[in-house]
This record gives C-alpha cells, sequence and structure tokens, in this order.
C-alpha cells in the first residue's frame, strides 16, 4: 500500500512507527524519531526526517542499526531470514542466484570485511549486479575504519531512500 503525505502527517507515532520501523533493518526506533519531524511537506522531507534520525544519533546507536544489517548473499539469506525488504533487495542484485564460486567469494569477502571493520558490509543493492557489488567490497575494504563507517551509514540512508519511495507516494 502506497501513503500519501497526509496519510503519514495524521499517524499517530505509535501508527507511524508500526508502518515504517522496518525502513531501517530492525531498528524501529529511527522511525519513531523521524516522526518527530512531522509534518512532512513531501516524500523528500520523509526520506530527510530518517536519514537525520540516523546520522544523529550516538556513535552507539549507528553501530546497532548497521550491525542489524544482514550480509550480502550471506547465510539469513541462504536460510531465508532475511527481511522482506532484504531478500527482495538481494534478489533484485541477482545475489540469489550467485554461482557456488561467486557465493564462495562473497563469504570471504563478507567474513573479512566483517573481521576489518566489525559490521557487515552494506551496500544499497537496488539497481547493482553482482559484479558492481564485488567492486565496491574490493574497493572499500582499502578504507580506513571511520571513513568506512561514513560509508556503510551513506548506503543505510540510500536503503532507506529505497524504501520510503516504495511506500510514500511521490
Amino acid at each position: 500500500m502506497v501513503l500519501s503525505i497526509d496519510d503519514l502527517n495524521r499517524m499517530a507515532v505509535a501508527e507511524f512507527t508500526a508502518a515504517f520501523g522496518d525502513v531501517a533493518e530492525h531498528s524501529p526506533w529511527v522511525a519513531g524519531r523521524a516522526a518527530g519531524a512531522r509534518p512532512f511537506a513531501d516524500r523528500d522531507a520523509v526520506v530527510d526526517a530518517f536519514a537525520a534520525a540516523l546520522r544523529g544519533a550516538t556513535r552507539d546507536e549507528r553501530l546497532a542499526v548497521l550491525r542489524a544489517h544482514p550480509d550480502l548473499a550471506g547465510r539469513a539469506a541462504i536460510a531465508g531470514d532475511l527481511s522482506e525488504d532484504s531478500r527482495k533487495e538481494q534478489a533484485g542484485a541477482g545475489l540469489d542466484r550467485l554461482t557456488p564460486e561467486e557465493f564462495e567469494r562473497f563469504t570471504a569477502l563478507n567474513a573479512a570485511y566483517k573481521e576489518r571493520f566489525d559490521i557487515p558490509f552494506i551496500f544499497a543493492v537496488k539497481g547493482a549486479t553482482a559484479a558492481m557489488i564485488l567492486a565496491a567490497f574490493e574497493e572499500r575494504s582499502a578504507n580506513g575504519r571511520e571513513a568506512e563507517l561514513d560509508n556503510a551509514t551513506d548506503n543505510v540512508c540510500r536503503i532507506m531512500r529505497f524504501r520510503i519511495e516504495d511506500r510514500v507516494a511521490g
């Protein structure tokens, strides 16, 4: 169901949080804080409110959001334990159709990245291919920790944008 800006502005905070609590992966508090920015003028204002809620969070809160994201083409995907949004997004990038060799490559890169940065590799996969994601893995693995935390946060903001665009009328 696609909602209008008027619909969002009329919702109680609890109702808004229930409707948008999964926009930031397993982190409904982001939606609760974004609700405080209402009334929204348009869909971009909704996106901006979610981004501001995440970027304005404490470091520990932001890390918790980053760590709530699943590995790309990881065990949760194989076990079917992804959120519906994550499942669709990863499938759209072809991550559910990897060859055994590609899957092995993703598994190794996920492990190395998590070891280096203590968060999963986060990439807004909508519109991307497996090859594009692998190239980003390689490129971003050379980043310093703070730069990569910022990069991961930017990607979460892009993911939230895509999810909001799917749910809120433009």
